[in-house]
């Protein structure tokens, strides 16, 4: 008995209508957020693009070998201007750049020779700089515009509910509450990238600086001292 009465829940459950599962990708969730998903989508496509590029320029930059001033001290030691001018020519290079500055000033005062390398590197960093702004834009941007996909969500799903009068049905929400929900998580996403992304480059970028700063100071240490031949 207690096995024909199993036999019959079991038969029961199965009877039972199934609960059909709802699933989507991330390409579809994100097409509930609206036409502001496509301002997002395009504001990090920039983003990533600043960040890749400076990345790359600072690791170009970046790229001279450790006993490049040793070597200029000793062509300027011997007198080798032309040399060690050449040598510089051959690095893309903030540092080599600024070294060739110094160098044009070769016989001038310290203090001239200081603020033309100083001069350069404040170019050098400029140039890096240019166009973080836009990054750090994106950054306080993005979540601004997925609060505004919110409120604009908030607003279609409280229309529909006052539209439906008694006939309040939750699938008429869903709408409205899918566009505020996705452009908030999506806003959010794209501003914090672009926030680290935008803290780490100014990092390496005042590392680098910090690196100039030295390398000048390096120079001035040799530069004032006489040569011993010269070319």
């Amino acid at each position: 008995m207690l096995f024909n009465l199993l036999q019959t829940t079991t038969e029961a459950v199965a009877a039972l209508p199934q609960q059909e599962v709802m699933t989507f990708s991330l390409i579809e969730m994100a097409a509930k957020g609206g036409p502001l998903m496509i301002v997002l989508l395009l504001l990090s496509i920039l983003a990533i693009y600043l960040f890749g590029k400076k990345l790359w320029m600072i690791h170009q930059f970046g790229k001279i070998y450790d006993g490049f001033l040793d070597d200029i001290k000793d062509y300027l030691l011997d007198g080798k201007i032309k040399s060690a001018q050449m040598l510089c020519s051959h690095y893309n290079s903030p540092i080599a750049r600024m070294v060739e500055t110094g160098l044009a000033k070769t016989g001038h005062s310290q203090v001239e020779i200081q603020t033309a390398m100083e001069n350069m590197g404040n170019i050098e960093i400029n140039k890096l700089e240019k166009g973080l702004p836009y990054l750090a834009t994106i950054a306080g941007g993005a979540p601004m515009i997925g609060f505004l996909g919110t409120v604009i969500g908030m607003i279609e799903a409280f229309f529909n509910m006052a539209n439906a009068g008694n006939n309040i049905d939750i699938t008429l929400l869903s709408s409205g509450i899918y566009t505020a929900m996705v452009t908030t998580v999506g806003g959010l996403i794209v501003g914090i990238l672009a926030y680290f992304g935008y803290n780490y480059l100014t990092a390496r970028i005042s590392n680098l600086a910090t690196l100039l700063d030295a390398a000048t100071a390096k120079f001035l240490e040799f530069a004032g001292e006489p040569a011993t031949k010269s070319e």
